[in-house]
């Protein structure tokens, strides 16, 4: 059976961007006769706002998707400490307290979320204690491993190519696993078979299939699906005041026509698809 699952984070209300994706992972799933998930995504620190996923789900509501709730990340601290605990016993992540200036004064390349680590403290004797994140020694992670692939429903069979990212947290000092870890240990844990997101997380999957494979988790299949961006071409987002959903809600709009408007293209003013983002490092 086909699982798919809609991971929103409460710390900025939804907007059309999110509903789109909320809308290719739930018609995915109701296509193969499976079934849609809703997972909360709340271990931002003080950025997660618990109101705003009672308005998470009205919006979804409001569009009339039909799912099921699973377990939010906030209840799921346990299995990501296993998960580190595991990868720690392996010899597989280190502790760091470089800040983000000094990394950016010292990286020596750039890849998919900016200046990459130049392995500083790999060798340094770093106590565990507040100000300490832990990284996944990504050299040794992918010795051990090795070649590895994984499917976009999309876009076919893909080498696995990690490295580009340098050695990733996996343990945050503000919060506790980074994204890598939770969103890999939580669709493991919650059956999703095809991981339905957008086009600008294609990178972020060559670490999650390598995570996978580290820790004993059969991979799914992704579907990356295009993005809506704005006129002068960027995407959506929270922190530029893309219009809510809520706002449309309460100002009367039929959710379920918006929902039909975002599945035939017929978009605002001013919004488009784009389907042809850089996906190469």
């Amino acid at each position: 059976m086909t699982v798919t699952r809609f991971a929103p984070s409460p710390n900025g209300p939804l907007h059309l961007g999110h509903a789109w994706s909320a809308i290719v992972g739930h018609d995915i799933a109701e296509a193969r006769g499976g079934a849609f998930l809703l997972r909360i995504e709340d271990i931002d620190g003080t950025r997660s706002r618990p109101e705003l996923a009672d308005e998470f789900r009205r919006d979804l509501d409001w569009l009339h998707l039909e799912y099921r709730e699973v377990a939010p990340q906030s209840q799921r601290i346990a299995t990501y400490r296993d998960a580190a605990d595991s990868l720690r016993a392996m010899g597989l992540i280190y502790p760091c307290r470089c800040t983000r200036a000094e990394i950016a004064a010292a990286a020596r390349r750039m890849g998919p979320d900016g200046p990459v680590y130049p392995g500083t403290c790999l060798h340094r004797p770093i106590a565990p204690g507040p100000g300490v994140v832990w990284r996944l020694d990504m050299e040794q992670a992918t010795d051990l491993c090795g070649p590895l692939t994984w499917t976009d429903e999309r876009r076919g069979e893909q080498q696995a190519r990690p490295e580009m990212f340098g050695d990733v947290v996996l343990w945050r000092k503000d919060a506790p696993a980074s994204y890598h870890l939770a969103a890999t240990i939580d669709d493991a844990a919650d059956g999703v078979t095809c991981v339905t997101r957008g086009l600008d997380l294609f990178h972020a999957t060559h670490v999650h299939r390598l995570l996978q494979a580290l820790l004993g988790i059969e991979p799914p299949v992704w579907h990356h699906h295009a993005l809506l961006v704005e006129a002068d071409g960027r995407k959506l987002a929270k922190r530029r005041d893309a219009p809510a959903l809520a706002e449309r809600r309460r100002a009367g709009e039929d959710g379920r026509a918006v929902a039909a408007e975002l599945r035939h293209g017929l978009l605002d003013t001013g919004i488009s698809f784009a389907d042809t983002l850089l996906l190469e490092a």
